[in-house]
């Protein structure tokens, strides 16, 4: 039995459980390959201050074997580390980066090439180009899953159409289909919540979509962090400061840690019992332990919040528009909140009163409208949530307010009834999905309840539009009932006041004109 035991690479455990991953059948494959591709592409376009010009091709080869393509206008990749990025798992600059990004882990596109590997024996084809003075790389990788380590089939020079920028290709077994947790939705969603973004969707029938840039003004880019105190545990602390560079521990706490000041530093170690001269890397378990104790005993200011962006509440009103014709928009921006020392924030908007067909009813009427539930759009650092719902904190606290409050009708938990969609944003340094597709978000208390705090604001601001638009439907439903017996008042009122005929016509006809007025006001 010895002789059996190995190590176990961890390409070659997401290769054997890539439905961890997202690709646990060929629908949804071909989402997350996109999805990953697209959201490298925003990272780097955001991070380089361009406005992104991103182009995603589907081009069907067989009836489960598909081509994806995705071209952004970004600033390109340096040949050296395009291995790297695309064929090996857990390899990138954001895991170990304290400010908002669409990728956290160093896993999707990685994970997306592997599986097309897996399925096809296709590589990855990327061009990129870092300088428009210079040609292009064009590589072939794919990924040795026994040692997590990339292959090189290819590297040469070659022309692109683009100054700056990448393509990647993907050959991979999927299924191409429309409607809900589709391509079409997630880029639809994607255009919705990134105003400032060009996108360009060719699809496998020839049909081309564009949605073109709404807002020129760039997103707000974040500012890397240090980690808070009140973010690290015990055995985590212990380890920073083992491998701290720091000649003393006052120093160690002040220069390692975001809102630690040296005198604050200095009365850390005071309540701990330690001397702030102490070395950090000689600190025993007991002594961190000790140290760990009096961190979460002093008062520390929140974390800095330059982390984290917001789409802005503009925006987000624009994103909607951009994909929801509808009657009435509302959002709403919390201010930043913390959950385990992370920064966090929480955003909501409202499109109520579809007036585009595809998004209307089966019936014109109000009660037929009612019947139709809300639809809940989540994004996590401005990406599309599709997959596990229920399973979502955002879902969670969006059913559990009381959606009554609002002139909405509801069944206790769920989501309430009326042609409605909801967004809800979170941006954060480090996102808490529940597994590594990042697909939902944990129950983390302080996250529910900022969410129901941004939702409930823009539920005020639905209320009072539906209260007001039914008490106008009340008054002109009485108009109506005066406007038809104004004839039978004017046969009344000549009966009664044995007036002439032509004394009933203008008086009828005085009343109309007051009733026009009125309803002209």
């Amino acid at each position: 039995m010895a002789a059996k035991q190995r190590d176990i690479s961890i390409s070659e455990f997401f290769a054997k459980n890539r439905h961890l991953l997202g690709f646990d059948n060929p629908r949804k494959a071909l989402l997350t390959a996109i999805k990953e591709a697209v959201d490298n592409s925003m990272d780097a376009c955001e991070e380089a201050h361009i406005l992104p010009e991103i182009t995603v091709s589907i081009k069907q080869l067989t009836e489960k074997k598909f081509t994806i393509t995705i071209k952004d206008n970004g600033p390109g990749i340096v040949s050296e580390q395009i291995p790297n990025i695309f064929a090996k798992l857990l390899y990138g600059s954001k895991f170990h980066s304290l400010k908002m990004s669409r990728g956290q882990q160093g896993i999707g596109i990685s994970a997306a090439g592997m599986y097309g590997l897996l399925t096809t024996g296709e590589p990855v084809q990327i061009i990129s180009r870092t300088d428009k003075r210079k040609k292009a790389s064009h590589c072939h990788v794919q990924i040795d899953t026994s040692k997590n380590k990339p292959l090189v089939v290819l590297d040469e020079d070659c022309d692109f159409d683009l100054p700056t920028g990448t393509q990647v290709t993907i050959t991979l077994e999927g299924k191409y289909q429309k409607g809900k947790q589709s391509v079409d939705e997630y880029l639809v969603q994607t255009a919705m919540a990134n105003p400032h973004a060009t996108i360009i969707y060719n699809l496998p029938d020839g049909s081309v979509y564009e949605y073109k840039q709404q807002s020129k003004k760039m997103p707000f880019v974040p500012v890397e962090i240090k980690p808070h105190p009140y973010g690290v545990e015990l055995g985590l602390l212990y380890k920073m400061a083992k491998e701290s560079t720091s000649k003393r521990l006052s120093a160690f706490l002040h220069h390692d840690f975001s809102r630690v000041s040296s005198n604050m530093a200095g009365g850390i170690c005071k309540k701990a019992k330690l001397s702030k001269n102490a070395r950090p890397a000689s600190l025993s378990l007991k002594e961190a332990e000790v140290l760990h104790t009096a961190i979460n005993e002093t008062k520390i200011m929140a974390p800095p919040v330059n982390c984290i962006g917001p789409i802005g509440e503009n925006e987000l009103e624009q994103g909607l528009k951009r994909t929801v014709e509808a009657e009435f928009y509302a959002a709403s921006t919390r201010k930043p909140s913390v959950y385990r020392g992370n920064p966090f924030l929480i955003e909501a908007a409202i499109a109520y009163g579809f007036k585009t067909a595809q998004n209307k009813s089966n019936g014109d009427g109000d009660d037929e409208d009612k019947q139709v539930q809300m639809e809940l759009k989540r994004f996590a650092n401005r990406v599309p949530l599709l997959y596990q719902q229920g399973a979502c904190a955002i879902h969670k606290a969006v059913g559990e307010i009381n959606w009554r409050n609002y002139s909405l009708s509801q069944s206790r938990g769920t989501l309430p009834m009326g042609p409605m969609v909801l967004m809800v944003h979170i941006a954060s340094v480090w996102v808490p999905f529940t597994s590594e597709s990042k697909e939902a978000i944990a129950h983390y208390p302080e996250i529910i309840k900022e969410i129901k705090l941004a939702v409930q604001e823009c539920g005020r601001k639905l209320g009072i539009y539906l209260r007001k638009q039914k008490r106008i439907r009340q008054e002109m439903a009485k108009r109506g009932y005066i406007e038809t017996y104004l004839p039978y008042i004017g046969e009344a009122l000549q009966e009664i006041l044995l007036l002439k005929d032509k004394q009933v016509e203008t008086v009828v006809s005085r009343l109309k004109e007051v009733l026009e007025k009125t309803r002209q006001l």
